[in-house]
């Protein structure tokens, strides 16, 4: 893939959002396989722990927005920085809905 192309904020957008997806699926596999997703979604709401796994699951961001700027991909990183303040706010309201 061309460089030029990669260096494009919304695909740090898709980064930013796909990665914690991936992470929290991870997640889910590890800890309840003989479940559905949205029945562990729904365990982890109940008992309150929904924005702490949300947490966890967008810590790789930090890792892949290092990446980028170190690669001189500034706007892919920037779109990886808001696509974290989004799921940031959402976990907010996750944490305060209760």
């Amino acid at each position: 893939m061309n460089s030029a192309k990669l260096n494009r904020q919304r695909v740090g957008y898709l980064f930013g959002i796909l990665l914690p997806l991936l992470v929290l699926v991870v997640i889910f596999f590890t800890m309840y396989t003989g479940k559905s997703f949205w029945a562990f979604l729904q365990i982890m709401w109940i008992q309150g722990n929904l924005s702490q796994v949300l947490s966890l699951a967008v810590i790789p961001n930090l890792a892949i927005f290092f990446i980028f700027i170190w690669t001189k991909k500034l706007k892919t990183a920037q779109g990886v920085l808001g696509a974290t303040f989004i799921l940031a706010f959402l976990i907010i309201i996750l944490r305060f809905a209760r």
